[in-house]
């Protein structure tokens, strides 16, 4: 597939403001048969439209190319989306696995309805899962499972380690405790421009019931916004494994795992002759070990170059871990750190590694000295 990158800029009028000035002179000046003088009040005048010519064609080109895929945005992409029977994805509510437990083995079933809230502990009460399905817990069993969501859309709801969701906050009859047995996870922002746009464009191969590479990403990828890149192959005949990355280059839990693996079991979707196996890429751990020098002609600036040079490092790392596969590259690291102010960089780790498609590298420690300032 040919990738943006590779494409020149496209250009549908010509806004080269000093061009556009002189064509408007020249013209003039063939028509009157005259000349005009720097300080003119007539050239000033048609100076001052030209101006505003130059406005109208960046605007026309703004709205032109913003009818390419490439450049659309908002809400232009929207209905870019819409030729192929596509909606942005909305925010999504995290989730997590909640196990319910009686105090005392019972003989009839009992019910946990939909709708059952349990809250942090600790919490004040604003942030609570829901249950989304009916479980019912059978007679002589003390504990039963089931799926929650965020009672908030977005990332607020991601992060709650396993036990600290316990608190049921509509009682139960013989509900002794509750408690999360999985970090929740999965929530996210309402799709972005960037990756409702790769959707998009991959959303030909959606079409075929062949079960192409392309098809098992899309639909991965529509699972939830949260998921911001997908890596599809087979390792053996009739078999296809997917790997997912969610945003923040964080490593999937168990129950986006399983999100991913319901909407891929529709028949729709899925050749009946394939088993799919969804799992979470295999880590990299790498550390940061970095030495930087600023030149003695920046003194004043060093403070603020030092605040920009740790900001380069959060923002490599997390550049690092935004894409499957993506090899362990120091050269990046180095350029944001002298992109940042650093006159010189001396990298001690980490060393470049290259990683196949379904791993991805994560970050350890993180040392970075100020070496201090230096002679250009």
């Amino acid at each position: 597939m040919v990738q943006y990158a590779d494409l020149p800029d496209i250009l549908f009028v010509q806004e080269d403001a000093s061009a556009i000035i002189q064509n408007v002179i020249t013209v003039y000046e063939g028509l009157t048969d005259r000349t005009l003088q720097p300080a003119d009040p007539v050239r000033l005048f048609l100076s001052s439209l030209a101006t505003i010519i130059v406005q109208q064609r960046i605007l026309i080109n703004q709205t032109a190319k913003g009818n390419k895929l490439r450049f659309a945005s908002g809400i232009v992409l929207d209905h870019e989306a819409a030729a192929f029977g596509l909606e942005r994805l909305e925010a999504s509510a995290a989730i997590t696995t909640l196990q319910f437990t009686l105090s005392i083995s019972l003989a009839s079933a009992t019910s946990i309805p939909i709708g059952t809230r349990v809250g942090a502990q600790g919490g004040d009460g604003s942030i609570y899962f829901i249950t989304t399905e009916y479980l019912e817990i059978p007679a002589g069993v003390t504990t039963g499972t089931m799926t929650a969501k965020c009672s908030v859309v977005g990332a607020a709801g991601n992060g709650f380690l396993p036990g600290q969701v316990n608190v049921l906050m509509d009682p139960l009859p013989f509900v002794q405790f509750v408690t999360n047995l999985t970090e929740s996870s999965g929530g996210a922002a309402e799709e972005s421009d960037e990756a409702f746009r790769d959707r998009i464009r991959t959303a030909p191969e959606s079409y075929s019931t062949a079960g192409p590479e392309g098809a098992y990403e899309f639909w991965a990828k529509s699972t939830s916004p949260a998921i911001i890149d997908v890596v599809a192959y087979s390792p053996t005949e009739g078999e296809v494994t997917i790997v997912p990355l969610v945003v923040g280059g964080e490593l999937p839990s168990t129950d986006v795992l399983e999100a991913v693996t319901e909407t891929l079991e529709n028949r729709g979707i899925r050749p009946l002759t394939d088993h799919v196996t969804v799992i979470a890429p295999s880590a990299v751990l790498y550390n940061t070990t970095i030495t930087y020098y600023i030149s003695r002609s920046r003194a004043a600036e060093s403070a603020v170059i030092q605040v920009a040079v740790t900001e380069a490092l959060s923002a490599y790392q997390l550049w690092q871990k935004s894409k499957l596969g993506r090899d362990i590259n120091p050269s990046e690291l180095i350029a944001r750190v002298m992109a940042a102010g650093a006159s010189r960089v001396v990298v001690t780790a980490p060393v470049y590694t290259a990683l196949t498609q379904t791993q991805i590298a994560q970050n350890g420690t993180t040392t970075a000295t100020y070496g201090g300032l230096v002679d250009d």
